[in-house]
């Protein structure tokens, strides 16, 4: 019997063995465009992102061993393709700044840097002080909130509440996703805004939404329950009070487990615009939807909270 379970063990060992060979490289390619900011920015970027976000990753000695070092690679692959800080300069200026606000509130929610990640590199963790040299950094860099109320931008959301200001059946989505044109129909389940573009949102929900909701059958949200993100410009009055302006964009969510099993169960669309133009070149524009998406796992991949007692 002791013989057969050395037997065993050493088979496992020249198996753990063998598998180390089984591994494709990670390359640290040159830093080509790395981003332009402050040095007390890109301290804490450097600390806590550049890890994974960047072309600069340094593996730690628990890295290296398979299959650790399997699930590490598709981590670094992941994050590059989403934020990658050594090329990030090559990329427009408003896009330079929505990918950072993405990043800051994926990690005022916690999302960021992944739990997992924290787990074995502690230094990573980014603290309520890093946070805020974040914000004020995106604020610095942010266009002045309009003070005064455009007549323009009023008339244009009048006319947007009235009629949407818009063809009625606009293209479909580049991944095949029709238009949903009742959508002003559906009922309000929350709001946001962005202070990085000054934008107003408000997130609607369909019959199946908000039944889900009703039911708190959110975790995971039923097939069929659909969310619209509808954002506008917004003005700030001279009595202090927000309003939402020029229309910016419609997204949706739309939730089918089997048909979108290779987007975390969702299909993802948006219209931009009052000519409400389709938005991306193709199908694969999703994949910014899913980087931002994936780390809301335990929320079946959903940012949004509803407003209770609101329905």
């Amino acid at each position: 019997m002791f013989r057969f379970l050395l037997r065993t063990v050493g088979i496992f060992l020249l198996f753990i063995l063998a598998l180390q060979l089984v591994r494709l490289p990670l390359h640290n390619p040159p830093v080509t465009a790395d981003l332009e900011a402050p040095p007390e920015v890109k301290q804490v970027l450097k600390k806590s992102c550049y890890g994974c976000h960047s072309n600069e990753t340094h593996l730690s000695w628990f890295d290296y061993p398979v299959p650790a070092y399997w699930i590490v690679r598709d981590h670094v692959l992941e994050a590059r393709k989403h934020i990658n800080f050594s090329e990030i300069g090559k990329l427009p200026a408003a896009q330079q700044k929505a990918a950072l606000y993405e990043g800051v509130f994926q990690v005022s929610r916690g999302t960021m840097p992944i739990p997992a990640y924290i787990a074995f590199h502690p230094d990573a963790k980014i603290s309520e002080q890093d946070v805020t040299v974040l914000k004020n950094y995106l604020l610095s860099i942010s266009p002045a909130q309009k003070t005064t109320v455009d007549d323009a931008g009023a008339a244009q959301y009048e006319k947007w509440i009235a009629n949407g200001n818009a063809p009625s059946s606009p293209h479909t989505a580049p991944n095949g996703i029709p238009f949903p044109s009742d959508y002003k129909n559906w009922r309000p389940i929350s709001s946001t805004e962005r202070f990085d573009n000054n934008s107003i949102r408000q997130i609607l929900g369909n019959d199946i939404a908000i039944k889900a909701i009703a039911e708190n059958q959110i975790n995971p949200w039923p097939d069929g329950a659909t969310f619209a993100k509808i954002a506008w410009f917004e003005q700030t009055g001279t009595d202090g009070v927000i309003r939402p302006g020029e229309f910016f964009q419609v997204e949706f969510m739309i939730r089918d487990k089997a048909k979108y099993a290779n987007t975390l169960g969702w299909g993802w669309a948006r219209w931009r615009g009052a000519d409400l133009k389709p938005y991306g070149k193709d199908a694969n524009f999703v994949d910014e939807c899913v980087g931002c998406h994936r780390p809301l796992e335990d929320t079946n991949y959903v940012f949004t909270e509803p407003i209770r007692g609101q329905q």
